[in-house]
């Protein structure tokens, strides 16, 4: 689909690489058990919410339990072992039968709409404490993987473009339009390697091993430069934001499925740990709350102990909030985010998301340890 955007030059960038994409070939059903029973959320010191929450889940979904599979170990980089499964493919090794996780799936579902750019500065700029935290305090885990998806599948045809103003993209024999944009670039929950618009990183983020998520082949000295690469949305995204749709996309079977454009990136001895980091409401996906969280956990073993939710959102709710009185209450993706047992709320309008992501650092940790891999 094409946006029509008043940054045509930027739009014409050369492509450092041309990317792969196969589409996937049929879209799986899943029928989640009902039933789930948690605990009452509770508020910390630090205003920031908490907690686990009660929720009784019988409605069907659209997933079903992804492949696995997984990038080779790098002496540059985070360890990660594979194991050659029955159908070719690589994945984690899963450990059954142990307590404790072996490895993290990091997705940050990233508003990109005209009003994030504080948000997705602030965002960027706890990333490296953030990460570092974690490897500080979850030593037995040195397997990471971190995607991005934002809230809409826009992604500015460059060819189009190119055809009307050949001056801004034409250098000699070479084309800057060639390669882009390839099918995933254009797809809802597909991992982002190369943004582009107002307050974008207007580049390929080439990320090792061609993945559209970060792997334990990206040396760890680069980790904050690529997350700032992909993390960098910008905020030309269309204002019928979707956040919920692509986070239920970005983790389905259809984008993490061999041929699909996130293969590889949901694991089945990792914790997943979701950031939602928006300023509005989801009045544009489809569903409902209850759907989407039976969405979510029908990709780890149904019951939700192996996700973590980090949710940054309009604090309209709180007895003192940090956001003005005119926004928009987030009422669904905060009865999203309750559902988990495991799950901490912040205010998207703080101007420092550090403590938010300290908070997390031990939610994280506590999750891990007490996870049980699929296997």
């Amino acid at each position: 689909m094409m946006k029509n955007t008043p940054w045509i030059a930027l739009a014409c960038l050369p492509l450092l690489s041309t990317l792969a994409c196969g589409g996937p070939e049929q879209r799986a059903s899943f029928s989640s058990d009902g039933g789930l029973t948690f605990n009452d959320s509770s508020n910390n010191s630090d205003g920031i919410e908490t907690g686990d929450s009660n929720t009784d889940s019988s409605d069907p979904t659209d997933t079903n339990t992804s492949d696995s599979t997984d990038s080779d170990t790098n002496d540059t980089g985070l360890k990660l072992d594979t194991l050659d499964n029955d159908d070719g493919q690589t994945s984690a090794d899963d450990g059954a039968g142990e307590t404790g996780c072996k490895a993290i799936d990091f997705l940050f579902v990233i508003d990109n709409s005209g009003s994030m750019g504080d948000n997705q500065a602030n965002l960027i700029n706890s990333f490296p404490g953030f990460i570092s935290k974690i490897q500080e305090t979850i030593a037995n885990v040195d397997s990471y993987h971190v995607m991005v998806a934002k809230s809409d599948q826009y992604w500015n045809d460059c060819q189009i473009e190119c055809a009307f103003f050949p001056f801004l993209c034409q250098f000699g024999d070479i084309n800057a339009c060639d390669g882009a944009p390839t099918v995933c670039d254009e797809t809802l929950g597909a991992g982002v390697n190369f943004p582009i618009g107002d307050d974008a990183s207007n580049m390929y983020c080439d990320l090792a091993g061609g993945q559209r998520f970060i792997t334990p082949q990206e040396p760890v000295a680069s980790l904050p430069q690529k997350f700032t690469c992909i993390a960098s949305v910008g905020t030309d995204g269309d204002n019928s934001e979707m956040p919920m749709a692509s986070l239920t996309e970005a983790v389905g079977p259809a984008l993490n499925g061999p041929g699909g454009c996130n293969s590889g990136f949901l694991r089945d001895d990792a914790v997943l740990v979701i950031t939602i980091i928006t300023d509005e409401e989801d009045d544009d996906s489809p569903g409902t709350p209850n759907g989407w969280f039976q969405n979510i956990v029908a990709q780890k073993s149904g019951d939700g102990s192996g996700v973590v939710v980090l949710g940054l959102i309009n604090d309209t709710d709180a007895g003192d909030p940090v956001c003005s009185a005119e926004s928009q209450d987030p009422a669904k993706i905060r009865e999203f985010i309750e559902m988990f047992p495991n799950h901490i709320k912040g205010s998207v309008c703080e101007a420092n998301y550090a403590p938010f992501f300290d908070q997390a650092v031990d939610l994280i940790n506590t999750t891990c340890d007490e996870y049980t891999p699929v296997g």
